[in-house]
């Protein structure tokens, strides 16, 4: 452990330096290097997602008592649909892949660049044109959406406010979503190095390749799915209207078919992360690696399969409703897979609790009790009780916010120093995960308590009844910004006044810590011949 340093010094450093005497923007924005890429779609991730929690903070304080509080009902509409499309489009979707995929992808199968590198900074470009439109839908046309983050039609295509630029949004961004799918599937299948034979990918790496085939075979449907919404706003089809010979039933088949396989998409890339931390800090090899594996595969098939449990109210035949909750739970066995091989990797392991593995651990409690509330509405019967009601929404953010939630923060304290080659303050690490647990768990358990006793979802008021959990869940929110103010506030101090590290600091076993901290312009001065799997500490010369 080394020097104090002052923040543009490590901007001088690895590929972080600058071509020419002073940094340029251009250099960045225009820049070919992955890590440079990476970088890019981080800093656009975490600016977004502080936009979604202010909008989030914004939604718990109009909800913290009865009747008008902060905004009147259109607003509250509008909050809560761009809450919806900022963190689900612009954070959770892209924010494991495209910032950590980018950044450690060729790192950790000892290559120099992803194989379509002009590509990837296409990708990126796609990415802030589909975000500034979704983020300009809040100014002119006829008002910031109102329809929810899902578009149902037929009131999609009725509504006079500005739906189409934000659909519109929508279909720029899966186009960024499916040319990185592309990238990283020809990137693992020709660029791994010698020796790196599929049994030894890290297991990032597999949930990266699990994740990119469902990016690629399944958005191409939300992309027809939005152009026809934009065909029923323009030209008046009347495809989905009822009124009109239409079916909007099919809209939501259309819808749920990508969606619900984009929910995999955002938890398979954080199941890797976890995957590559807990034997770390574990210090003993991942158990069952290649069930962990064909569980991430199973989960990317099985998943594609199972969207009709989202449809178990809207009139579907009884044989339907039967098929759709089997296939719900059979995609639960993969997950516990997962589960029950991190947890026996944490058996008997001597264990670190610095600020990646409280995380990740988080994320193992956290996605447990989403995943299990999911069985809940996996089964028609109970489905019927709990359908649109705060119990979906509290399901929905114990999976998708406190599991890749917590694993991107994870991913962001474990590779920090790589990337970065500073340290953060652990102890302060630990102050803000503390915090953010108890923040989220009193937020969105007293919205699943809620959502049992009857509490309906997107509604701008509510009964008495449901006052005191409903400000239990505000009270939680605040303590939840609080604990993400003091996280953020620790990683830029890091950045400007952290102490420097070396090449490994946690003395892990995969390629990306091999090389310098942060790492050369083109990874690697010769390809590496890989001899041992990821997990190998042994071998791989770490106690």
């Amino acid at each position: 452990m080394g020097k104090i340093i002052r923040m543009g010094e490590y901007f001088r450093r690895g590929f972080l330096e600058p071509s020419g005497d002073q940094p340029s923007l251009f250099d960045w924005i225009f820049s070919t290097d992955h890590k440079r890429i990476g970088l890019l779609y981080l800093y656009s991730i975490s600016t977004f997602f502080a936009v979604g929690v202010t909008l989030g903070l914004l939604i718990r304080l109009e909800l913290i008592a009865p009747g008008s509080t902060i905004v009147g009902p259109d607003t509250y509409n509008a909050l809560f649909t761009l809450h919806g499309v900022v963190m689900i489009f612009l954070f959770i979707i892209p924010g494991i892949p495209a910032a950590f995929g980018n950044i450690l992808l060729p790192l950790q199968i000892g290559a120099r660049d992803v194989a379509f590198p002009r590509l990837n900074l296409f990708s990126w470009w796609l990415y802030i044109i589909g975000a500034s439109m979704a983020l300009s839908s809040l100014l002119g046309g006829g008002g910031p959406p109102d329809t929810g983050w899902t578009f149902y039609l037929p009131f999609a295509g009725e509504t006079a406010t500005n739906v189409s630029l934000a659909v519109f949004a929508v279909f720029i961004l899966g186009f960024s979503s499916i040319l990185t799918g592309l990238n990283f599937i020809t990137t693992i299948h020709r660029m791994r190095a010698p020796g790196m034979t599929w049994t030894r990918l890290p297991l990032f790496i597999w949930s990266l390749y699990a994740t990119a085939w469902v990016q690629v075979l399944a958005t191409p449907i939300l992309g027809i799915t939005l152009l026809l919404i934009l065909a029923e706003r323009i030209l008046g089809l009347g495809l989905f209207d009822a009124a009109r010979g239409g079916d909007p039933l099919m809209y939501q088949h259309l819808f749920w078919i990508y969606s619900h396989p984009a929910v995999y998409i955002m938890v398979l890339p954080a199941m890797g992360v976890v995957s590559e931390i807990i034997p770390v800090f574990a210090r003993r090899p991942i158990f069952g690696y290649k069930a962990i594996v064909a569980s991430s595969i199973g989960i990317a098939a099985a998943g594609s399969l199972v969207w009709g449990h989202h449809m178990f109210v809207s009139g579907m035949s009884d044989t339907a409703i039967l098929v759709f909750s089997l296939l719900t739970f059979i995609v639960a066995i993969p997950s516990a897979v997962k589960v029950f091989n991190w947890v026996a990797t944490l058996y008997g392991g001597s264990i670190r609790l610095d600020a990646p593995m409280l995380f990740a651990l988080s994320f193992v409690l956290l996605f447990s009790i989403g995943g299990l509330s999911g069985l809940v509405l996996g089964a028609a019967a109970t489905d019927v009780h709990v359908h649109d009601t705060h119990f979906v929404v509290a399901h929905f953010h114990y999976v998708m916010f406190g599991g890749t939630g917590f694993a991107f923060f994870g991913a962001l304290h474990y590779w920090f120093p790589k990337i970065f080659g500073c340290m953060y303050n652990n102890r302060r690490a630990t102050w803000g995960w503390g915090i953010m647990i108890i923040g989220f768990n009193l937020l969105y358990f007293s919205m699943m308590l809620a959502g049992l006793r009857g509490m309906p979802r997107r509604y701008y008021d509510y009964l008495l009844q449901f006052s005191q959990l409903n400000r239990l869940a505000t009270y939680g929110s605040w303590i939840l910004a609080v604990g993400l103010m003091l996280m953020a506030a620790n990683l830029l101090i890091a950045l400007r006044r952290g102490q420097c590290v070396g090449a490994n600091p946690w003395e892990a076993a995969t390629l990306e810590w091999t090389v310098a901290s942060p790492p050369p312009t083109e990874n690697f001065a010769q390809l590496p011949q890989v001899s041992h799997g990821p997990y190998d500490f042994k071998k791989a010369g770490k106690p």
